[in-house]
C-alpha cells in the first residue's frame, strides 16, 4: 500500500510555511526554559510524579475536545501519545547514568534520524537535507559532547532519538487528517492516563513537595507540555519533517541561554561555536537552491518502519484547502 501526500511545506503558501517554521522556533525556545527549571525546582520530585503531574494539567484544557474523537483519530492520537511518553521515560532515565551535554548531543541524532527512516520508507530526501543536519549535529557536538566512556544511558538516549523521530514522521503524515484540538487532546489524555498509572503511589507520599513546587509544574504543564505539543501539531501542517528535526537542533541553545540567565551558568567558547554552526546549519536548510526541485512528491511505503508511521489501507490525497480550515472541523476526505 502507498501513502501519497504533497510535502507539507511546499505545498502550502510561503507565508504559511514562514509561520511553521517560527511556531517551531517558539517551540525550541519554551522546551529551552524546562532545564533550568526543572534542575532549580523539582529535583526533589521522582520522574513518575513529575510525569503525572505535569500531563494531568496539560490534558485538562483540552477535554472538551474529547468529544469530536473518531476511531481514526483515536488510534493515531493514541500512539502519538505513547510514543512521547516512551521517549520521556528513556530521557528521564538515560539523564541518570550519562550527563546533561551527552544527552541532548545524542538526542540531536533525529536531525540525521529522520531522513534516513524517510529513506527507508520510500521518502525521497535531497542531499541539502543530510548537509545541514550533519552541521547541525557538528553543531550540538561541540556544544555538548563530553569525553569519557559510553554507558548505558547513551543508548537510551539514542533510543530516545528514534523514537522521537518516529514521532516527527508519524506527526507529519497525519497531522492535516485530523482536527488540530482533539489531535492534541488524545495525545495529553493517553500520556496522562498512563502517567498517572505509574506515578500514582509517589502522588500520595510526595503531595507535599508537589504542593511547593506547583507554580512549576503549572508551567511545565500548560505551557513546556500543553502547549509546545499543541503548537507541534499547528507547525507540522506547514513544514516538512526533515526541517522539523532541524529545527530542534536549537533546543540545546536556548537550554544554554535560559541556564545563563536563570542559573548563572555560562556558554563558554564551544558554546558559542556550536550555536554557530547549529543557525549556520537553519539558514542552509531554508536556502533555495536551482540545482535541486524543491516541488517533489512524498511517498510513503507500507512495509517496515512504514506500518508504524501509516496505518492506513488506501491512497491518501490531502487538499491544500485543509491547511485553513477550522481548528476542530477537519475538512479532509477520509
Amino acid at each position: 500500500m502507498t501513502l501519497e501526500l504533497k510535502n507539507n511545506s511546499q505545498s502550502s503558501p510561503n507565508n504559511s510555511h514562514a509561520w511553521g517554521i517560527a511556531v517551531l522556533f517558539i517551540v525550541t525556545a519554551i522546551w529551552g526554559t524546562s532545564y533550568p527549571l526543572l534542575k532549580g525546582a523539582v529535583t526533589s520530585l521522582s520522574p513518575s510524579a513529575i510525569f503525572a503531574t505535569r500531563f494531568a494539567i496539560a490534558a485538562l484544557p483540552f477535554t472538551p475536545y474529547l468529544r469530536f474523537l473518531n476511531l481514526s483519530l483515536l488510534r493515531d492520537g493514541a500512539l502519538l501519545g505513547l510514543i512521547i511518553f516512551s521517549t520521556l521515560n528513556l530521557q528521564t532515565f538515560g539523564l541518570e547514568t550519562t550527563s546533561a551535554n551527552r544527552a541532548a548531543f545524542i538526542a540531536s541524532f533525529n536531525v540525521i534520524i529522520v531522513p534516513l527512516l524517510g529513506q527507508l520508507v520510500g521518502r525521497q530526501v535531497f542531499l541539502k537535507t543530510f548537509l545541514a543536519a550533519a552541521i547541525a549535529i557538528l553543531g550540538v557536538g561541540v556544544m555538548c559532547w563530553e569525553s569519557g566512556e559510553i554507558v548505558i544511558g547513551d543508548y537510551l538516549m539514542l533510543g530516545n532519538a528514534f523514537l522521537y523521530s518516529i514521532y516527527i514522521l508519524k506527526l507529519e503524515s497525519v497531522t492535516l487528517r485530523h482536527p488540530i484540538l482533539p489531535l492534541t487532546a488524545i495525545q495529553l489524555w493517553v500520556i496522562a492516563i498512563v502517567s498517572l498509572i505509574w506515578g500514582a503511589p509517589d502522588l500520595v507520599r510526595q503531595h507535599e513537595t508537589i504542593d511547593a513546587n506547583f507554580g512549576v509544574l503549572l508551567y511545565l504543564g500548560l505551557v513546556d507540555t500543553a502547549g509546545t505539543i499543541f503548537l507541534q501539531v499547528v507547525a507540522q501542517r506547514w513544514v516538512n519533517a526533515y526541517e522539523t528535526a532541524l529545527m530542534y537542533t536549537l533546543e540545546p541553545i536556548f537550554a544554554a541561554v535560559f541556564s545563563f540567565l536563570v542559573l548563572g551558568e555560562k556558554l563558554g567558547i564551544r558554546g558559542l561555536i556550536g550555536a554557530t554552526l547549529v543557525l549556520v546549519a537553519m539558514v542552509f536548510g531554508q536556502s533555495k537552491s536551482q540545482d535541486i526541485e524543491e516541488d517533489t512528491e512524498i511517498q510513503v511505503n507500507k512495509p517496515i518502519v512504514a506500518a508504524l508511521l501509516s496505518a492506513d489501507t488506501e491512497p491518501i490525497n490531502i487538499p491544500v484547502s485543509v491547511l485553513n480550515s477550522n481548528l476542530i472541523e477537519s475538512e479532509c476526505d477520509l
